[in-house]
């Protein structure tokens, strides 16, 4: 599925040209994903002015969350599109990080691959925690990004749409959408009471507001849960946060008083830099003797790793130590998992197949056309000539004909139906041969 070479290979045949370039949690550690995530969407919106400056006349959608930075792009029938290295180099520049640091670990899938691909993101199969929903709502925020700066077109749209169709198909056909589901439900069920039993007096430390601290946030007080202290850079924000979850808004400045009272700290924020330093921590909890439990969800990380070294009772997790608990979870979803590749296997063969049809549709269309105004200006010439025919051996004439053309014309119009997957020579020979425009 990959493609390592720095080659860029021809288009498949008459389908428009579809690349995916990408990494994922399986690929490339949360430190290389936080170099090449794009944390807001304005970075997105600027990310999208680049690419069409770099590479014009494509289309492209970028999706980037704490587990995956993939760069979708499409072309029309016959371009060629960016290579690895091309998307790398543009990934570099924008992100200020040397190429060698991440090259390896970008993949590639092009054609059905890349929007099986795809199918597989937005249904939730390839994600970590398989079935969270989160990353459906994701996709589409990503896709609605790409059209708000003019980055995407007639294939993205085919494609994304197609998408959460099959994200659709997969939550009303299977089960995986049962259980939990996750980051945040894994990061609370398997680390937060693995460090405590009882939540109810514990104080909790939220820093962010969307939706990750909010959700980590509900899984803590169905816990018990219930001194919770929101913390944001947006006053409003926080203070919205605050509200809902029955908490109690505090300024931004005040991170290092709220910290030393924090036992649970959830970060999740679109920082671009860690927003809890050890330097911060150091400062908060040096009077500390009790146990404290950090969970860093987000990507960038919110927390410099290495405040775990200012105390034996400080527990540092973030996305990646989710990683194994998730496999686990994985295995027992085994039989679900393969009801949703199935589905994703027929969605895969039928977008496909739209493709081509759309592909090879104006050909099909110009050859009937062609063929039938010569059979029509033959007929009308013949019948000029025998005027002396009724009306019904007029109508025999004409049908006959046509049925001659029809039966003329199916054998190269099913070839290109069929073949055309395959050989964009034989579109070109049709055409040739037939003397229809190019």
């Amino acid at each position: 599925m990959s493609d390592d070479s720095p080659e860029r290979r021809p288009p498949l045949a008459t389908t428009p040209p579809l690349e995916v370039i990408y990494c994922t949690y399986r690929s490339a550690e949360l430190a290389v994903r936080e170099r090449l995530a794009f944390g807001s969407d304005q970075a997105i919106l600027d990310a999208h002015e680049q690419l069409r400056q770099r590479f014009p006349g494509h289309e492209h959608v970028l999706v980037s969350t704490c587990n995956r930075v993939e760069v979708y792009l499409a072309g029309e029938a016959g371009a060629v599109l960016p290579s690895r290295q091309d998307v790398a180099a543009f990934l570099a520049s924008f992100h200020g990080v040397q190429v060698d640091l991440f090259l390896d670990d970008l993949l590639r899938a092009e054609g059905p691959q890349a929007a099986r691909h795809l199918f597989e993101v937005a249904a939730s199969v390839d994600s970590m925690v398989v079935g969270e929903s989160q990353i459906v709502q994701q996709v589409k925020a990503a896709y609605e990004l790409a059209t708000k700066g003019a980055a995407s077109g007639p294939v993205m749209h085919a494609l994304f749409q197609r998408a959460l169709k099959v994200a659709a198909r997969v939550r009303s056909e299977t089960s995986l959408s049962e259980g939990r589901l996750s980051v945040a439900s894994v990061a609370v069920g398997e680390f937060a009471r693995q460090i405590f039993h009882n939540f109810a007096d514990k104080r909790v430390l939220v820093v962010g507001a969307g939706e990750m601290a909010r959700e980590t946030v509900q899984y803590l007080q169905n816990e018990g849960a219930r001194d919770l202290v929101v913390c944001n850079r947006s006053p409003d924000r926080a203070a919205t946060l605050a509200a809902e979850i029955g908490g109690r808004a505090a300024s931004f400045d005040a991170l290092s008083v709220e910290l030393s009272h924090a036992d649970i700290v959830v970060a999740a924020t679109g920082a671009s830099q860690p927003v809890i330093t050890r330097a911060t921590f150091a400062a908060a909890c040096q009077r500390r003797s009790r146990a404290m439990l950090l969970l860093d969800l987000g990507a960038p990380r919110d927390i410099e790793p290495s405040i775990v070294d200012c105390g034996d009772e400080v527990f540092l997790y973030n996305v990646d130590d989710l990683q194994a608990t998730c496999e686990a979870n994985r295995r027992r979803r085994a039989r679900e998992i393969a009801r949703a590749t199935s589905i994703i296997d027929e969605e895969t063969d039928r977008f496909v197949a739209d493709m081509l049809h759309r592909s090879t549709g104006p050909i099909i269309r110009e050859l009937r056309q062609s063929w039938k105004d010569v059979s029509d200006a033959e007929v009308e010439q013949l019948l000029r000539r025998l005027p002396h025919l009724s009306d019904g051996d007029r109508v025999q004439i004409e049908r006959t004909i046509h049925r001659i053309v029809g039966k003329l014309l199916h054998p190269p119009l099913q070839a290109i139906r069929e073949d055309a997957e395959d050989s964009q020579t034989l579109v070109d020979a049709v055409r040739r041969l037939f003397g229809l425009s190019s």
